[in-house]
């Protein structure tokens, strides 16, 4: 059998047994390959099959690779909580996208409203096998002030797991910090669920109410139950009855995503973000917080909210997330974003994506406009890391990479591509830039944390891979990639595969 397959679903029982058995079971959805075919796609080295008329079927492709935009980064920052407590994060809980997405790029950026797109790859130690990374970037905002107002609906779990710190303590403080940056046209609804969920404050603008909306957050304690799904669906409709037009609408949903009360079945909830996201615009900005977390199921709501997920620790995190991040992703430059990466058959023998299990799109609807992509922000990179083993003693074209989005405003699709040879391929990963090496330490790191679930070609040691991350620390002088560094240490101290 599909050993992903057998793997993921073993690890979604156990997730299951642990937070009230049918919420997460259903959250961590069965594997799309077939139990006795190929874990990942594989290229046979002949072009695709074509019709009579010489046009491309519509029958699976085997040079192609489609996927919606993702920049999660929750599963990195759980990880290194996990680690930092001395345990050791759940495989099932690693997504390598968001531990690669975690981190800055050198992507050049647009000139104008769009994407760049920056293929670049190395050769690993084994043998014909290669690292290629296709890289997207939309431009910084000119003047953040110019965004549009925001109509923020807080959606703030209450229930009695909270109370423990770093829950929801931190959550009042945060939101207590945002309400002082935000702008006076700007609006603010809080909603609160634990046995049941309440709208605290309706959508109000912060001109003239910030106290009220200051009042409201520090009044906030931990109760009892958690029931999710009557806090998502109040959440909605508060965001709903406070719809602003020429607003970005959207839900912020604080919580341990630990569901055990009320409406369970995560596809039911689903469902009703799906209709509002659909209806009126409305996406979903998921904040992850504590020590036990309901990655998956948070992963999931945000993934069908066309938003997406974090994970906050500590003060420090939670600042950059309410002050940094959430304002970032206030604006949209795109919606629907898809990528599709085409390898030239000549070239490449098979290839795989690294993660992007939950975000893979059939590659007959890449232009299929009516099939949810990803919303992205200004100034976003999105990162996608491909294993490439060539066929020996060949040169030419390698792979091309286009993306595709939809102008938020008008929802007019765009494009882009990019493109590398095989001439372009450095000799060796800890060759290329210091960025490329960082995405690669980066991936290394959360195949070794999923006990190999990823095949990822020429992965060191942990041994080695710290040290390749804190050399890279002292190169870019990022804290970021010293924090790396640091959970590469903590994870070999913890007894993961050295």
């Amino acid at each position: 059998m599909n050993r992903h397959r057998t793997r993921r679903q073993t690890s979604a029982a156990l997730l299951a047994i642990t937070t009230a058995g049918a919420l997460l079971l259903t959250a961590c959805g069965a594997d799309e390959n077939h139990a006795n075919g190929p874990k990942y796609p594989i290229s046979t080295g002949a072009p695709a099959p074509t019709s009579a008329q010489g046009a491309e079927t519509a029958s699976p492709s085997d040079h192609l690779s489609t996927f919606a935009l993702d920049v999660d980064t929750a599963s990195y920052g759980y990880a290194r909580r996990t680690l930092a407590d001395g345990g050791r994060p759940d495989p099932s809980t690693i997504r390598p996208e968001e531990f690669v997405n975690s981190f800055r790029q050198d992507y050049r950026t647009p000139e104008h409203n769009g994407f760049t797109v920056t293929v670049d790859g190395a050769r690993t130690g084994k043998p014909n096998w290669s690292l290629v990374r296709v890289g997207l970037a939309t431009r910084p905002a000119d003047d953040p002030d110019a965004r549009p107002p925001a109509a923020l609906t807080f959606v703030v779990d209450v229930s009695g797991s909270m109370g423990e710190p770093g829950r929801l303590d931190l959550a009042k403080k945060s939101l207590d910090t945002m309400t002082d940056r935000l702008r006076d046209d700007d609006s603010v609804a809080l909603v609160t669920f634990s046995e049941h969920a309440e709208t605290v404050l309706p959508m109000t603008r912060l001109g003239g109410h910030r106290a009220e909306i200051h009042d409201a957050v520090d009044g906030l304690e931990a109760l009892s139950s958690t029931n999710l799904g009557e806090g998502v669906e109040t959440g909605y409709a508060t965001a709903v009855e406070g719809l602003r037009k020429n607003a970005t609408n959207r839900v912020v949903l604080i919580s341990d995503a630990l569901a055990n009360d009320g409406e369970t079945d995560p596809n039911a909830i689903l469902e009703r973000i799906d209709g509002d996201r659909r209806a009126y615009g409305i996406t979903l900005f998921g904040v992850g917080v504590g020590s036990d977390y309901g990655d998956a199921l948070m992963e999931r709501l945000a993934d069908k909210g066309d938003g997406h997920t974090v994970y906050v620790s500590d003060t420090a995190t939670a600042a950059d997330v309410f002050c940094r991040q959430l304002p970032q992703n206030i604006d949209l430059v795109a919606r629907d974003a898809k990528a599709q990466v085409a390898f030239d058959p000549h070239t490449v023998a098979e290839f795989h994506l690294i993660g992007y299990q939950d975000r893979k799109v059939a590659d007959q609807d890449f232009r299929n406009d009516n099939v949810d992509g990803g919303e992205i922000g200004p100034g976003h990179t999105v990162t996608a890391l491909y294993a490439v083993r060539t066929r020996p003693d060949t040169d030419g074209h390698l792979a091309t990479a286009t993306v595709r989005w939809l102008d938020p405003n008008t929802r007019s699709p765009h494009e882009n591509t990019g493109s590398m040879e095989t001439n372009a391929l450095h000799d060796d990963v800890w060759s290329a830039s210091p960025r490329f090496q960082v995405t690669a330490v980066a991936a290394y790191f959360a195949d070794a944390l999923a006990d190999g679930e990823y095949d990822i070609p020429g992965a060191p040691s942990l041994t080695r891979l710290q040290s390749r991350a804190s050399t890279l620390a002292r190169t870019t002088e990022d804290k970021d990639v010293s924090d790396l560094a640091t959970a590469i240490r903590e994870a070999g101290v913890s007894g993961a595969p050295n």
